[in-house]
């Protein structure tokens, strides 16, 4: 059997667990820039508020009903995301980190009563974290994605659903569209409604050889899931990604050249951060810049630079992408935002050298990972480069942040007596 585990509006929840006196409120949680809304408490959503509304249309409605806003704050919800995933290691010896709110476990070999064993986990998620939880089980992952959602819709499952029997699936699945199944997107949902497939109970009822030869292969194998056979299995250790950007929106339109420099270093520093963090090399580098589309005269350039060899070296990508913003800036633009991507990436141990060219020192990798060791252990941010600049009046506005309970010293909370 697998059990998909999946925190109930992760960002809002992270926020009222140091802070008791949210918990019944309305509670969102805005994007980057303070832009849109990206998660909701269920009492925020019972009062109409729609996932990634722009936060200037709802902003009268959030004031109005005392919505508590917060500001992303992802040090605190990785945090609490490691503390989630640590402890449901304890309930299952292969696990796979799904998402940052989502993880399945794999409970082959264990003989329990299902629902009594999702109770435990939900219990215990909330009794050490004051994490709500949904838990589904069942004996695919499909299955298990379909068992969560019912804990979580269904009142009367109480949070943990257990389809463990084909006549428990079956019945969930008459009740659920077709495009609710994890995998069928709009597009799919179209080509299957011309096979008069409409829920998920038409679909793992269709003849998987005749729609892989009319669709895909991918949806023979979720058939084959949707009853109750296994073809997806745990990604023990995440894939080593093929590409990595970081991009930002800049908390102000920027006309200067020098701002704009250093928030691209910010941003190639933490995609070099990342690259490293999966022990790959890359060799090329897509850098942009842009102005607002809504603006009149509206400007979007690009570029793709070549590295002289395979690195991992963040001085390197970093004079690499200051060179390219500085061809791409054009005066008198006023600039939105800027993004650096690592595109041709390598796993290192298949980095080949050129016999004429030198590659990337040991003496480089070294102090990479000198400056890594002593960032995780006090706090990103703790050495970073000078062309980072100081006072960062460019970077993005976060008007509504909550203090880093778990991760920085000076937040945590104090008890008054």
């Amino acid at each position: 059997m697998l059990v998909l585990v999946d925190c109930n509006s992760c960002y809002a929840s992270c926020e009222q667990i140091f802070r008791p006196d949210l918990r019944g409120r309305p509670v969102v949680v805005l994007s980057n820039n303070d832009g849109f809304v990206v998660a909701r408490s269920k009492e925020a959503k019972l009062l109409g508020i729609g996932d990634l509304e722009p936060f200037f249309k709802v902003q009268h409605l959030l004031r109005a009903h005392r919505v508590a806003i917060f500001s992303s704050n992802y040090p605190l919800y990785g945090d609490i995301s490691h503390r989630v995933m640590t402890t449901l290691r304890e309930f299952g010896p292969n696990v796979e980190v799904y998402s940052i709110d989502e993880m399945f476990l794999d409970l082959h070999g264990l003989q329990e009563d299902w629902s009594d064993y999702g109770r435990k986990i939900r219990n215990t998620l909330w009794r050490n974290i004051r994490m709500p939880v949904g838990v589904g089980i069942a004996p695919s992952k499909t299955l298990a994605k379909l068992a969560n959602r019912a804990a979580k819709k269904i009142p009367k499952c109480d949070g943990v659903c257990a389809l463990d029997t084909p006549e428990k699936w079956q019945w969930m699945q008459r009740r659920t569209a077709v495009n609710d199944v994890w995998g069928i997107g709009r597009r799919l949902t179209k080509r299957l409604a011309d096979f008069g497939i409409e829920t998920a109970y038409d679909l793992a009822q269709a003849n998987p050889k005749i729609l892989r030869r009319r669709i895909n292969v991918n949806i023979e194998r979720t058939i084959e899931e949707l009853n109750g056979i296994p073809c997806l299995g745990l990604e023990e250790e995440p894939p080593a990604k093929k590409q990595i950007y970081c991009t930002r929106s800049f908390g102000e339109k920027l006309t200067g050249l020098p701002p704009i420099l250093q928030a691209a270093t910010l941003y190639a520093s933490r995609a070099a951060e990342k690259l490293r963090a999966q022990k790959s090399l890359v060799k090329s580098i897509h850098v942009f810049l842009h102005t607002s589309p809504h603006e009149p005269n509206y400007y979007s350039c690009s570029v793709v630079v070549q590295t002289p060899y395979p690195t991992d070296d963040t001085r390197v990508i970093v004079r690499l992408v200051r060179e390219a913003i500085a061809d791409l800036y054009r005066p008198g633009c006023r600039f939105m935002k800027a993004g650096v991507g690592l595109i041709e990436i390598i796993p290192r141990a298949l980095g080949q050298r050129d016999l004429f060219t030198p590659g990337q020192s040991l003496r480089a990798g070294q102090t990479m990972q000198a400056m890594d060791r002593i960032n995780k252990k006090f706090g990103r941010g703790t050495l970073f480069l000078g062309a980072e600049g100081i006072q960062k009046k460019w970077k993005m506005r976060q008007a509504f942040t909550s203090p880093a309970y778990t991760t920085r010293w000076g937040d945590l909370p104090r008890v008054v007596t």
